[in-house]
């Protein structure tokens, strides 16, 4: 967290939303909003997560305002897990009430690439979605969706070379079909242990692209 920003509830379709919402320096208006999605929640999945957090990061250095929130059952977010489907329901109500115009950024990390990717689909093309990040793609362990050709060149899909959690080819056997370019981080573990850095900067490179 920095000094421009805001923990806050928000209502949701299974109750409250806890949410984090980290804006670029004051007297700067954001450029639009960042809505990032946290790994598995019964795994220890939180909005916290360092990879998360990183993400963030990113997305406020290069302008954006970054919406974190917690999943069903984690923090103070009521209701219970419901395998990426209430998830979902939930990101987008987060989307409806805080980014409901202006420029849209979607990124998310493990499970919560799968709940972005969801988000994606939903949203194209009644609404236009400027970046999105993939960090970390929980295939096959989950239905990712695929993504709308148009929105490839917007798209950083992101995975470490030595992912014990996600093997690579899952990612590789996803993106195949898609034709989408998958960028794979030499010695990079799950959770990018002493690369968080190198992450970073790919992800604000291809916010400034």
């Amino acid at each position: 967290m920095n000094s421009q920003s805001r923990r806050f509830r928000l209502p949701g379709p299974a109750g409250a939303i806890e949410v984090l919402r980290d804006a670029p320096l004051a007297g700067t208006a954001p450029h639009g909003t960042a809505v990032i999605a946290h790994p598995h929640p019964l795994f220890g999945g939180t909005m916290d997560n360092k990879v998360v957090q990183t993400l963030a990061r990113a997305f406020v250095q290069a302008g954006w305002a970054a919406l974190r929130f917690n999943f069903r059952g984690v923090g103070a977010t009521e209701g219970q897990h419901d395998e990426g489907r209430g998830e979902l329901d939930d990101m987008l109500a987060l989307i409806a009430a805080e980014a409901a115009d202006g420029p849209l950024a979607l990124a998310g990390f493990s499970f919560g690439s799968f709940v972005a990717s969801r988000a994606v689909q939903a949203l194209w093309p009644s609404r236009s979605i400027e970046k999105i990040v993939l960090v970390g793609v929980a295939a096959p362990r989950f239905d990712v969706a695929v993504l709308p050709p148009e929105c490839h060149e917007r798209t950083l899909v992101v995975h470490g070379e030595q992912d014990d959690t996600v093997p690579r080819a899952s990612v590789l056997d996803w993106a195949r079909p898609q034709s989408l370019p998958v960028t794979v981080v030499p010695g990079g573990s799950h959770f990018f242990h002493g690369q968080l850095p190198l992450l970073k900067s790919l992800v604000a490179r291809h916010l400034r692209s």
